[in-house]
């Protein structure tokens, strides 16, 4: 059970209440215009709010309330406080060999790294542009790869070496963003502060400079709705558990995986509030959700004269409704949610929102006039602030575009290395963009993204006449999958006479494990041409494996919309396990090689499972029930091997998502609503008409060990018994109603380990020595 202390161990200060006499001019204005909505009088508002906001205002950061701060300061200097301690966590043995020199008079984006042995000197205009600094000196003297996953440090000698000669670099975009929409859902939801600390540290190292911090936002929404005819209780039962909340701040849905409680959300406020400061601290800038115009059922009978559209429905779920944004009714309310977040989470530069997204009514709404009076709102709030928007699918659309300042807005293009034959200038009238990617879809474990499509496309995007490029986004479903992805992806913005994609694998694999060796770069070679090759036209992401798939004879893929067949020769993963095997044994001590050993094991035999899958449906049709037994006997033998392979590494634990998700219930009924919260959105991802009407089951599918012993083999097993019925019965196989099944699954509280166990060297070698060998060049 979790103790009654904020996460963090801080604890709560006097409680203070909100007074409309400290908002800013533009937002108080907004707050008294007009006549309020019936039953909302501004007298009334803060008791309404007060024993709600208590608990989480109480320990939110210092610094974070009604402070005005930036998101990214720029003084003439700067405390480098926040940088060195990242430093000591990332490099704990070896972080007293850094001096850290501020350094805004270079410009702004801009490091320099020098010094002699054991004594380096990094310069740099922010906290997160000195670990940039940092991560440059590691990938390219050093010789060392502080991953996402996997670090090869411990290779690292006692005393660094020097730097031939100081080296400076300037980010060549202003904007580099991290973090999808829906990362918080699928890289998990329930996660500790600490694991939030790593994840920037790894950021600033990779030189990222905008962050998205979904954790917590649905509080805002609690305290401001209560103010406009909503109860506590009904509130908490229309936001979704945490790891549906990513859809629901989307407009996509709600409820689902809830209720949740009062004290989760000021818990998750928190926690959102300290890693909002944790950027800030290191100056970059928390984007934090803007307000568009969600609000529960009923609003209008709630608040007369106000104005909302339904939005149908999303994959099964009936959307939230919208208020109208010209409406006097959205100004209010938006001014309340923006005076909410400030209390919580302080102010930003940056803040996120795409309205409808996937679809949604407009009904009567003018879309331009909305999207200007959802700028106006977030300008009244917060000044001049960057909206960030996603592109994805038609949006954002012409009609939006036309109704907002474009010079304070910025597109975060999810399908730039997707399609061919794009032209973003043409396509969105000039506003400014930034070159993202999604090679991760719902969190698949699966290697591989358009590596090439991003080096053809960044330089000349970038410098072509009229060029609108402004940044690059780091956009995958979900992270902590393909450091390699990762580390190249987030270079571009860095590097500024282009990437040789060859040249720069090759130089990957020298640090990934610490040190140059043959079998690796031969390796990575091989994931290069292969996986890493994959082109544009269709998909940003590689396919995802059969073992994962919902069992038919004909199963191509595990996601409805991911690729039906292999996009790159399956060939250049068997010989990459073949090389990783043969790595010096004293490289193979790091985290970096066991994650890659593990991950490239699990991809060969993910791949084999599109040879022997045929096998099979070829034996059934054939009605040669001795090899369908043998054939299927190896199949069950496969993913044995496969749930054997991902325990022996943290990164692929099914128990640990469990464990992670119960740590935060008061009670065991709690506990068990969140772990129902995670399984589900990784089997049925929600109700039935979810799962089936809207295609969404294993749309998070990921061969995690005890998710392939607990539920996809049992699932393969019983479609296998019920073929092997039927050709001993000589009949048409048994129906088998497979959402029941994955919702049986769903509802369990069965435990998994949350360590690793085995020697994933050994497994990785059976799994090698079970495999036929590959042909050369498939």
């Amino acid at each position: 059970m979790r103790n009654t202390m904020p996460r963090g161990g801080r604890r709560p200060l006097t409680p203070r209440p909100l007074a409309l006499a400290a908002l800013p001019a533009a937002l108080l204005a907004l707050v008294c215009a007009g006549p309020a909505p019936a039953d909302v009088r501004t007298d009334a508002r803060s008791d309404v709010r007060s024993d709600a906001r208590d608990g989480v205002r109480a320990g939110a950061p210092a610094g974070v309330r009604s402070t005005g701060r930036a998101g990214a300061p720029r003084s003439r200097s700067f405390d480098t406080a926040p940088a060195r301690a990242a430093l000591e966590r990332l490099l704990p043995r070896h972080s007293e060999q850094f001096t850290l020199v501020p350094d805004t008079a270079a410009g702004a984006d801009t490091f320099t790294v020098s010094g002699s042995a054991g004594a380096i000197t990094v310069r740099g205009s922010t906290g997160a542009t000195l670990l940039t600094g940092v991560g440059w000196y590691l990938q390219h003297v050093a010789g060392a790869d502080i991953g996402w996953p996997g670090d090869s440090i411990g290779m690292l000698p006692a005393r660094l070496p020097a730097v031939p000669a100081p080296v400076t670099r300037s980010a060549q975009v202003p904007h580099r963003y991290a973090l999808n929409d829906t990362d918080d859902g699928y890289s998990g939801p329930y996660r500790t502060f600490e694991e939030h600390q790593r994840q920037i540290d790894l950021l600033a190292l990779h030189g990222v400079n905008e962050v998205f911090v979904q954790v917590g936002a649905e509080y805002p929404y609690y305290l401001a709705l209560q103010g406009f005819g909503y109860s506590a209780e009904e509130l908490r039962q229309w936001i979704p558990g945490p790891a549906h909340q990513s859809w629901w701040l989307l407009q996509n849905l709600s409820g689902f995986g809830g209720p949740v409680t009062e004290r989760l959300m000021r818990e998750r406020a928190d926690l959102g509030g300290r890693i909002a400061e944790q950027l800030r601290g290191l100056g970059m800038t928390p984007v934090l959700p803007g307000y568009f115009g969600t609000v529960p059922p009923g609003f209008a009978a709630r608040n007369p004269g106000s104005a909302t559209v339904p939005q149908g429905d999303w994959a099964g779920f009936d959307r939230p409704d919208w208020l109208d944004p010209a409406s006097p009714a959205f100004r209010q309310l938006a001014a309340a949610y923006y005076a909410e977040q400030r209390e919580v989470f302080g102010d930003s530069t940056m803040y996120r929102m795409s309205p409808l997204h996937e679809g949604g009514q407009t009904g009567s709404v003018d879309v331009g006039a909305a999207a200007g009076a959802i700028q106006a709102a977030l300008h009244a709030a917060h000044p001049g602030a960057l909206w960030a928007v996603l592109g994805w699918q038609d949006d954002p659309t012409p009609e939006l575009l036309a109704g907002v300042d474009t010079s304070k807005l910025l597109i975060l293009d999810g399908l730039s290395d997707r399609y061919n034959r794009l032209d973003r200038e043409a396509r969105w009238g000039g506003a400014p963009y930034a070159m993202g990617t999604i090679y991760n879809f719902g969190g698949h474990t699966t290697i591989g993204a358009n590596t090439s499509v991003w080096l053809e496309r960044f330089g000349p995007w970038r410098d072509k006449a009229n060029s609108a490029l402004a940044g690059i986004a780091y956009l995958p479903e979900a992270t902590g999958t393909n450091p390699a992805a990762f580390d190249l992806f987030t270079d571009l913005a860095w590097e500024p006479g282009g990437i040789d994609q060859r040249a720069w694998f090759a130089g990957f694999a020298a640090r990934r494990y610490g040190r140059p060796d043959a079998a690796a770069a031969a390796a990575w070679e091989e994931l290069r041409k292969g996986p890493y090759s994959t082109s544009s036209g269709l998909w940003s992401e590689s396919q995802d494996s059969l073992f994962t798939a919902r069992p038919g004879l004909t199963a191509a893929g595990a996601a409805y919309w991911s690729p039906k067949s292999m996009r790159y020769p399956a060939g250049s993963v068997r010989r990459a396990l073949d090389h990783l095997l043969k790595v010096a044994p004293e490289l193979r001590g790091s985290s970096a090689y066991r994650f890659d050993l593990v991950d490239t094991a699990r991809q060969a035999l993910a791949n084999h499972s599109r040879v022997l899958l045929p096998k099979i449906k070829a034996a059934y049709e054939a009605k040669d029930l001795t090899l369908f037994r043998t054939l299927t006997a190896e199949w069950r033998q496969s993913g044995a091997r496969l749930d054997a392979v991902t325990g022996s590494d943290p990164n692929f634990l099914l128990g640990s998502r469990l464990a992670a998700a119960r740590s935060w219930g008061a009670d065991r009924a709690e506990q068990d609503r969140y772990e129902y919260d995670t399984r589900s959105l990784l089997s049925v991802w929600g109700r039935r008409s979810t799962s089936e009407g809207g295609f969404l089951h294993d749309y998070a599918n990921r061969e995690w060990s005890g998710l392939i012993s607990e539920l996809y083999l049992p699932r393969w097993e019983r479609y296998f018994a019920s073929l092997e019925e039927a050709l001993v019965r000589k009949a048409a196989p048994r129906e088998i109603d497979w959402h029941a099944f994955e919702a049986e699954w769903a509802g369990r509280t069965t435990r998994h380990p949350d360590r690793p166990g085995g020697d994933p060297y050994r497994l990785a070698a059976q799994i090698a020595a079970a495999l036929p060998p590959a042909a050369a060049g498939r």
